[in-house]
């Protein structure tokens, strides 16, 4: 079983960098539609905490079991970013000038990355379990993240790039944050007999760290950069993501 599992996580994460890999490969027009790639990421996100990991989460756990999680999901990401980015002034002040921007840009980074890598390795958590009811139900299952996972992956390598990053970049940050899936299984698989009593925590607490990258960094980067004449696109990206998730909640219940 552990074979079909590692294969599964690799399937769910690491193949859907091929969303990703298509979108480098015009990234002049990427740089053009970025800011409408981080729109859809709001939505995406947004909707993924909201539609799929708390209902989830409460599906097998109490309302006040998974609650305090996702507030404890939004400040651990927040207390990240601050330790970053203080990090970051006492280490440049002996280097160079301060640059707010900068600090910014590797704070948003981080926390999208780590965000992304929080929820590949619970992907690879629920693989786990799914494999281990049976072979049908793992596949649905490693069907629903595959098809989850593309399209986050296109809204993270359009942050990436929107934030100035190189082709190669992109796609190395990306590709370590997918690996977190098949060390998310294979955990899954050595903790089968407790995992089902914590998964519900570990999904509210994604969905708290989703809803910090989508509403504290996403959202201000959006109205720093976006024109008054492009909010219209902007809000049919944005609702693009969210029916993006919602509808593969209806085509492919978990």
């Amino acid at each position: 079983m552990l074979i079909e599992i590692i294969s599964a996580s690799l399937v769910g994460s690491v193949f859907a960098l091929i969303g990703g890999v298509i979108l480098l490969w015009r990234e002049s027009f990427a740089k053009r539609i970025s800011l409408l790639l981080v729109s859809f990421a709001i939505g995406s996100l947004t909707a993924a905490a909201f539609l799929e990991l708390i209902p989830e989460a409460i599906a097998e756990a109490p309302y006040a079991a998974v609650a305090p999680w996702v507030v404890i999901g939004i400040f651990a990401i927040f207390l990240f970013e601050k330790v970053l980015h203080w990090y970051h002034v006492h280490e440049d002040s002996f280097d160079h000038p301060h640059d707010e921007r900068q600090h910014n840009i590797r704070a948003v980074t981080a926390t999208v990355l780590v965000g992304d890598g929080i929820h590949n390795f619970i992907d690879g958590l629920a693989i786990a379990v799914a494999w281990s009811v049976d072979t049908a139900t793992g596949l649905a299952t490693t069907m629903a993240v595959f098809l989850h996972e593309v399209p986050q992956e296109i809204s993270d390598f359009g942050i990436l790039v929107h934030l100035g990053y190189t082709r190669i970049k992109v796609f190395m940050y990306n590709f370590v944050t997918a690996l977190t899936t098949p060390v998310g299984a294979v955990v899954g698989y050595l903790l089968l007999p407790v995992i089902r009593g914590i998964t519900p925590q570990l999904l509210g607490f994604a969905a708290g760290s989703f809803l910090y990258i989508a509403v504290s960094d996403l959202l201000p980067e959006l109205h720093h950069h976006m024109r008054r004449r492009n909010d219209f696109l902007h809000l049919i990206a944005i609702a693009l993501g969210v029916l993006s998730v919602w509808g593969l909640g209806i085509l492919l219940p978990e």
